[in-house]
């Protein structure tokens, strides 16, 4: 097939090699663009522990002017991809939730529910919504924000015009909601692919935009979202 991945950089290579490497013809499209917020108010220490909910959290992190402050503290993360960017920045103790949000907060409810120190929650500008915790004071700090692109590269552009994506690859929400407004002198053209969402929220918009043909991965992960692609 010839696919579409909307996801931001530096992922979406990633994404790409793992789809080119089953034999798919891909094009990168990203519709996003991560900003780190270099002076984001993390506010006072001491705290238990960070959370995340994105490898790009991570990524500012590392980035941040406090960045020593942080890379000893236990990190959880949401999934994988997430605990592999904690990783790669030079964190050591990271632990996975190997899910979404809620199994996120199970997780860390289970190791710091009592704890005297808040959790570090280093989160995207636009969200989904708020983390609770049980049991534990979140302290939310917005390290980075998602920059919408205003057009398709050409290529992609081209390539929805003459009919020839067979799937575009949604990531978020957000993305999926950058790709209508570039989409907007398409019609049903950038509809008419089959669209794998990576949740059910994710792919509202496109339900609404009217497009026919919406598959949504089983588990809100990378792994399910191209298990639906990948033989």
């Amino acid at each position: 097939m010839r696919l579409l991945v909307t996801r931001p950089e530096p992922d979406n290579e990633r994404t790409a090699e793992a789809l080119r490497a089953k034999g798919h013809d891909v094009l990168l499209a990203p519709l996003l663009h991560i900003e780190p917020i270099a002076d984001a108010d993390l506010g006072a220490p001491p705290w238990a522990a960070i959370v995340l909910t994105s490898a790009n959290g991570a990524r500012a992190m590392s980035r941040h002017p406090r960045r020593a402050e942080l890379m000893n503290l236990p990190v959880l993360t949401v999934g994988r991809s997430s605990a592999e960017a904690a990783r790669a920045v030079g964190c050591a103790d990271v632990l996975s939730a190997d899910g979404d949000a809620r199994d996120l907060a199970r997780l860390a409810a289970a190791r710091f529910a009592g704890s005297l120190a808040p959790l570090l929650y280093l989160a995207g500008e636009d969200r989904s919504g708020e983390l609770a915790v049980p049991g534990c004071a979140v302290r939310t700090a917005v390290v980075y924000r998602a920059a919408k692109a205003e057009r398709f590269p050409d290529e992609a552009r081209d390539a929805l015009l003459r009919g020839t994506i067979d799937g575009v690859l949604h990531f978020s929400q957000r993305s999926v909601e950058g790709f209508i407004e570039c989409s907007r002198d398409l019609d049903e053209r950038a509809l008419a692919p089959t669209h794998y969402c990576l949740s059910k929220r994710s792919a509202e918009p496109l339900q609404r935009a009217g497009a026919k043909r919406i598959v949504v991965a089983e588990h809100p992960d990378e792994a399910s979202l191209l298990a639906l692609v990948l033989p």
